[in-house]
């Protein structure tokens, strides 16, 4: 029996930079030998152990062959004579289908090596197109690798393009289709994800709500780069600039998708996407499982992201209203949230990258002030029952009047 270390952890020590999570396959070993050294089954398809010491997955050495559509359609087959080479080759990208033994010698049959030094994501072989899976997963690592300057080989994409046309992305389950995109949002550059899926045909299949909105104008005057999916783009480099937080990255990419469905004789004019959009991120975040928290941020960003822009021209009355809207009583991390994606959205436009956002610093000044109000206070006052919420209204407006005036004339 040998064990080895590979994929991702191979490839990120050769970048010198973080591993996160170590896989091993074990060459020379059945099912029934791992688990009498303790290792606990946790494969149903695939015969995977978890260590029972440190729970790292242990995968015996394995090969597949297609039988279905989609990423599960593969029949399995691992034996102690399957080699550490077979199981390569099975692997998606040449750079992901390098092993190391505990002396630390490398195992590297496809040029895996070679593909890191030229800074290349290149298919091991033709099976790559088997698993319709590896379209996402390809991008994702585009993302994750852009900052080293890595590319995508020709060939690849092409094979990527062929997927798309076999219709196979139309059997990946939602779960897998978040799990890569949610795993994008955590990269340096997030909008090379989509910008990839755009270029292999694959957004409009997986997320056509954000591939609906390349080629639709903005007024030029506040938009020099016009194409609302550029724009999109450029917010979600943005959002990746500002914040590590993936739920604020994930709402920066969904604020415009009301934009995708303005009417042509309403271009480049959007009155309503603020409108329009929620409706678009309930059915995306339906279809895609999107986990609750992300959405609701979502829908509030989509919902306030023009009024928070226009913080200036607000009156007290309503800077409240939008606080309210935020929930931001009841969950107070709610404001930084809104605002960075909201400032993502002001710089992801081309020649405002680094401008100041000074509509932060004007809803922060307004919900200090009112937060001041204290609801002891007014029941002391002599205020009972609903008039208790119209009096501390009040006074909240009063106070954002108040605490502001040195930036504000109303």
């Amino acid at each position: 029996m040998q064990i080895l270390l590979v994929g991702g952890a191979v490839r990120d020590k050769l970048l010198n930079i973080d591993v996160h999570d170590q896989d091993w396959v074990v060459v020379g070993a059945t099912p029934e030998c791992l688990l009498e050294k303790g290792f606990t089954a946790v494969g149903k398809d695939f015969p995977v152990f978890l260590h029972p010491e440190t729970k790292q997955e242990y995968a015996l050495a394995r090969t597949e062959r297609k039988t279905g559509t989609g990423y599960k359609g593969f029949d399995c087959y691992f034996s102690p004579d399957v080699t550490i080479e077979e199981d390569l080759l099975r692997r998606d990208l040449t750079i992901n289908a390098m092993a190391q033994d505990d002396t630390g010698k490398l195992i590297d049959p496809y040029g895996g090596q070679l593909d890191l030094n030229n800074r290349i994501l290149r298919h091991v072989s033709h099976a790559f197109v088997e698993d319709p899976l590896r379209v996402l997963r390809v991008a994702r690592f585009a993302a994750k690798l852009h900052h080293l300057s890595f590319t995508i080989a020709d060939e690849t994409l092409d094979l990527m393009k062929a997927i798309v046309a076999s219709r196979e992305l139309e059997h990946l389950t939602a779960e897998r289709i978040w799990q890569e995109w949610y795993k994008s949002l955590s990269t340096q550059d997030p909008q090379i994800f989509l910008s990839v899926l755009r270029d292999c045909g694959a957004l409009n299949v997986i997320l056509p709500e954000l591939d609906s909105l390349f080629g639709v104008p903005q007024p030029e005057k506040w938009h020099p780069e016009i194409d609302t999916g550029i724009h999109n783009l450029l917010v979600a480099k943005q959002a990746a600039r500002l914040t590590p937080s993936t739920k604020i990255r994930f709402a920066a990419q969904m604020h415009d998708l009301g934009k995708g469905i303005t009417p042509k004789h309403e271009w480049p004019s959007h009155k309503k996407h603020c409108h329009t959009g929620q409706a678009i991120i309930n059915t995306l975040c339906d279809r895609i499982r999107v986990p609750n928290d992300y959405r609701e941020l979502a829908l509030i960003v989509c919902q306030q992201h023009s009024n928070v822009h226009r913080a200036a021209e607000l009156r007290p009355e309503t800077l409240l209203k939008v606080l309210n809207s935020f929930d931001v009583w009841r969950k107070p991390e709610r404001l930084e949230q809104v605002l960075i994606a909201c400032m993502a959205d002001s710089r992801g436009r081309t020649g405002y990258e680094d401008i100041d956002y000074p509509q932060k610093a004007i809803f922060e000044q307004a919900y200090n002030a009112a937060l001041s109000v204290n609801a002891q206070q007014v029941i002391k006052d002599g205020y009972q029952g609903a008039a208790i919420r119209e009096e501390m209204e009040k006074r909240k407006i009063a106070a954002i009047k108040n605490g502001i005036r040195p930036n504000r004339d109303f």
